[in-house]
């Protein structure tokens, strides 16, 4: 592929076509894969050393098959393999490299063995002190197919458009004529003259025929006339079969198609390519008409189409003048035969009423004498036709004229036929008519014709009209259309431009174009817009033909997306005059597409997490029923201090195992939005600064804690219990992302959304929390499943993976939003957006001071369907000193009650089937109002409860029962 003439400079001299940047092969591979087109390099030996996806899907070789193989061998075809060779060499020797920087065209062959042409650029680089040369190519088998549909497209429409002009002079030129052989020397003579023919003519075929007649000619000049009788087995058997059958007979050398006696006869009249037009009638060959060249000729199809065409119209025309030859033949006959008393002949009195004997016309109508005596004649007239006769007939009468007049009459075989009539009165002395004589003459056959020949003019005229309509609605079509059409030269002028392209560049640019201006030349002000309009243009005017999607306008206001699709545009010997674009706007388009991404993701991402948050919502309730009477036994063992040492220390190592399932429940729930909130106006400052010294514990010593509290930080709508685990969750997250070394920055300052802004969170001011670690940091994959449940990557058995899945629980769950930015060796950032509360931060009331709980006296009515969280409490509500009354469903404790039972406290689980304990509260308030009443619930999701009712959630200790029931009493 090199080899093609031009000259370059030394490869030392030149810089690298990518820049300082790239200095190897390795770091121009990210570049090459880039590429849409094929990027094949060499070195000087003609090695592939790169060779890029484009270049597979291309040639077929795969890179490993590729790289370090003869690149010629591969994808230069054979024909062409000695010049690129000798390019090479020559390149080598002298320095002498023809086609470098140059765009060519050239065959190329893929793996399975087919040429097809590529477009072809190559550059040379020296990197890494190795010369190297860079090959873009591009198949444009496409773009050939599509310039060649072109070509044919507008040779088919100039072709069309001769044809139609050259058939509408040839009507002009034959309508006046009225001889036969006048019209038929007219047609072969502008034929003839049209496809520079040296010969054309037209014959009448002999009775037999056997032989025919050439009675008129055409010749050019300096070839014979060839009128004349011949016989058409002269001509060989071809002409025979194909004529004889009504086929036409197509010769483009007889010298090599026909036998040499048969091309002889041609050669004697001076022709050597025909074309010869049959015309046949009702079953027999009547006519030819036939065009010739003295030499060889490949004719086409549009040549014989025209001859067709040509020969039907003259025909036609023919026709046309013999009907009417007949029509006056038809009158001589009529008047001859009024002369003669000949034809059809019938005589009526004055008033029209037939008398006597009229042998003619009852020929005619078979009526008998009886029948059509009087106005008995009448009968025999179409019944659509009576009364327009009778009306003419009037006429005649009254003004002592010819009557003249067509109708319709039913001939003797019951027929219908169109006679053309024309009676003549006589008249006496005195001038009044004595009676009238007049002919009928049957002109069913002459009308008929005379249709036809309508008919034949008509789709003439259609034809052409249609043809000139189609120009004017193509035109209007472009005028009309929302897309931006604009065609250009070769100079950059504008050679049109439809209305909606004006409006839209005087909309981006400023100003209106005008045919003739100059498409670079009206945006010498914008320099900018002018080189890129050049720059893409150029492109088309160097023939190639594309599609973009690209935004253009003013980035100072609202940018619009336009599809632009450039095409060539050629002249009808196929050379290229200029260009044409159509241009659509997708801005709406493209926006949509980008929105309905977005939003398809956000979807999918919501309805995964919801999916996971209802099972694990499910599964946490279920553990809370487990952990109840668990942590309730073990509780109770551990205060009545049962058993030995060891013993007590596998009591202690499993109750803390129980709170440390609890805590996970905790961020199961957390995570599923099911977490029991207490949101109030929370000093976040305050909060973050209070746990400084805790977290400095947690993590260890040899991580640096910052904390950084922006000062005026207004409150945030929060948990603080909650809040505080979030954050220490966090902070253990990236102590292990540091290995125990580096920096953690605990921030809070104020934060703003505003409209359109990334994220799901409304428009507002927020307050902005975040823990920021210099660890290890995570890849793109990573953090797109960081907030899933179970999901860690500190390995099995160091962690749960629900620590960031608690956090983005409790901040979805507060009405705020989690976001994380992080990079692989730079760290983690993960920021916590909580609305900002409009209320103030309440006062820290006292701890209440710590006692021991005396023992109770009373009686507890406990209400829950599950026996062994029953049971549980049970035990410890016996251990506080209270008579325990159970009851498994909410109906039994209403049963309970209705019986006389008068508890001091009722306890009731929260959902159960049936009644629920809301349900059986609402009842107990309004039968005993003074009856306090606990609720106790294991789900977290406590939507209809009634934020005044007192509520304990599982699992818990005595101790925690023990306080509930205290702030009840």
């Amino acid at each position: 592929m090199v080899g093609n003439a031009g000259r370059i400079k030394a490869l030392s001299d030149k810089p690298s076509p990518w820049g300082e940047c790239v200095t190897s092969l390795e770091s121009l591979q990210p570049i090459i894969n880039a590429a849409l087109d094929a990027v094949i390099v060499i070195d000087v030996t003609g090695a592939v050393r790169a060779w890029n996806r484009g270049a597979e899907e291309t040639f077929g070789w795969s890179q490993a098959e590729a790289v370090g193989a003869a690149m010629a061998d591969m994808v230069v075809p054979d024909h062409l393999r000695d010049a690129h060779n000798q390019g090479m060499a020559r390149f080598l020797k002298t320095g002498d490299a023809h086609v470098i920087g140059q765009r060519i065209e050239i065959d190329a062959r893929h793996r399975d063995g087919r040429e097809f042409p590529v477009e072809l650029t190559i550059t040379d680089a020296e990197l890494g002190g190795e010369r190297l040369f860079v090959g873009y190519l591009r198949d444009i088998s496409e773009r050939r197919r599509a310039e060649a549909e072109l070509r044919e497209g507008a040779e088919r429409l100039a072709e069309e458009q001769t044809r139609l002009r050259f058939l509408d002079d040839l009507n002009r030129a034959t309508a006046n004529l009225a001889e036969a052989d006048d019209i038929l020397l007219n047609a072969t003579r502008m034929l003839g003259e049209h496809l520079r023919l040296s010969c054309c003519a037209y014959a009448d075929m002999d009775p037999d025929e056997d032989g025919f007649t050439i009675r008129g000619d055409w010749s050019a000049p300096g070839s014979p006339s060839i009128v004349g009788h011949y016989q058409l087995a002269d001509f060989g058997k071809l002409a025979v079969e194909n004529l004889s059958t009504g086929r036409p007979l197509v010769v483009n050398n007889n010298l090599e198609e026909l036998a040499p006696e048969e091309a002889a006869t041609f050669q004697s009249i001076g022709i050597t390519a025909t074309i010869c037009m049959p015309l046949v009638k009702e079953g027999r060959l009547v006519a030819l008409m036939a065009i010739h060249d003295r030499v060889a000729r490949v004719w086409k199809d549009s040549d014989l189409a025209l001859l067709t065409e040509v020969t039907e119209r003259s025909w036609a025309h023919v026709e046309r003048v013999g009907a009417a030859a007949m029509l006056r033949d038809s009158n001589s006959r009529f008047q001859a035969a009024v002369r003669a008393v000949e034809g059809v002949l019938w005589t009526n009195d004055a008033e029209g009423r037939m008398t006597g004997d009229q042998p003619g016309w009852s020929a005619l109508t078979g009526q008998t004498r009886e029948a059509y005596e009087g106005y008995g004649w009448s009968d025999a007239v179409h019944p659509d036709d009576v009364d327009g006769t009778v009306v003419a007939w009037r006429e005649a009468v009254a003004g002592r004229k010819p009557f003249v007049f067509e109708h319709r009459l039913l001939r003797h075989d019951r027929t219908w036929g169109i006679f053309s009539i024309r009676a003549i009165p006589t008249v006496s002395a005195d001038g009044s008519i004595l009676e009238w004589v007049g002919v009928h003459t049957d002109v069913t056959a002459q009308r008929r014709d005379e249709a036809t020949l309508r008919e034949l003019n008509t789709n003439l005229e259609r034809r052409v009209s249609e043809a000139l309509a189609e120009r004017k609605l193509l035109a209007d079509i472009v005028e009309g259309t929302d897309a931006f059409v604009q065609v250009v030269d070769m100079d950059f002028r504008w050679l049109a431009v439809n209305k909606a392209a004006a409006t839209e560049f005087e909309r981006i640019f400023g100003v209106r174009p005008q045919v003739g201006q100059s498409i670079v030349g009206v945006l010498d002000d914008q320099p900018e817009h002018q080189e890129a309009v050049r720059t893409i243009w150029a492109r088309a005017l160097g023939g190639e033909e594309f599609t973009e999607t690209a935004e253009f306008g003013d980035p100072g206001r609202a940018r619009h997306a336009y599809e632009m699709k450039y095409n060539v545009l050629r002249d009808a010997e196929g050379r290229q005059v200029g260009a044409y674009q159509f241009v659509y706007d997708v801005t709406e388009r493209v926006r949509e597409q980008e929105r309905l991404a977005r939003a398809e993701e956000q979807l999918r991402h919501a309805q995964k997490m919801e999916a996971m948050g209802q099972l694990t919502g499910g599964v946490a309730h279920d553990f809370n029923n487990l952990l109840t009477p668990i942590l309730g036994a073990l509780d109770m063992l551990e205060r009545r201090s049962v058993g030995g040492e060891r013993e007590q220390r596998l009591i202690a190592g499993a109750l803390q195992s129980a709170e440390r399932a609890r805590t996970l429940v905790q961020r199961l729930l957390a995570f599923a939005r099911r977490q029991p909130l207490q949101a109030t106006a929370v000093d976040v400052g305050e909060l973050m600064a209070g746990m400084a010294d805790l977290v400095s514990s947690t993590i260890g010593p040899q991580i640096k804690v910052l904390v950084e509290i922006e000062p005026g930080l207004p409150p945030a709508k929060a948990d603080p219990n909650q809040l505080e685990m979030a954050l220490l969750n966090l902070a253990v997250n990236a102590r292990d992302a540091m290995a125990e070394v580096g920096v953690l920055r605990l921030t809070a300052a104020l934060g703003e959304v505003s409209p359109g802004g990334a994220g799901n969170l409304r428009p507002g001011r927020y307050v902005r929390v975040s823990v920021a670690d210099t660890g290890a940091g995570m890849d793109e994959a990573t953090m797109a499943r960081a907030t899933e449940p179970f999901f860690s990557t500190k390995g099995v058995g160091k962690g749960t993976g629900l620590g960031l899945s608690m956090v983005h629980g409790l901040v979805q769950q507060l009405g705020g939003d989690l976001r994380i930015r992080s990079r692989p060796g730079l760290g983690t950032n993960v920021e916590i957006w909580l609305p900002r509360s409009e209320e103030a931060v309440a006062s820290p009331d006292a701890p209440p001071a710590t006692r021991t709980q005396p023992m109770q006296r009373g009686s507890v009515l406990l209400v829950d369907d599950e026996d062994l969280v029953r049971a549980s409490t049970a035990d410890m509500l016996v251990d506080m000193g209270y008579d325990v009354r159970e009851a498994s469903s909410a109906e039994e404790a209403l049963s309970l009650i209705t019986g006389g039972l008068r508890p001091s406290i009722v306890i009731t689980d929260h959902l159960m089937p049936g009644m629920t304990g809301v349900d059986l509260a609402a009842t107990l308030r309004t039968r005993l109002p003074d009856l306090p009443v606990l609720l106790v619930s294991g789900f977290a999701e406590h939507s209809g409860i009634d934020v005044q009712l007192p509520l304990l959630s599982k699992p818990f200790r005595n101790s925690d029962l023990a306080q509930s029931i205290a702030a009840l009493l």
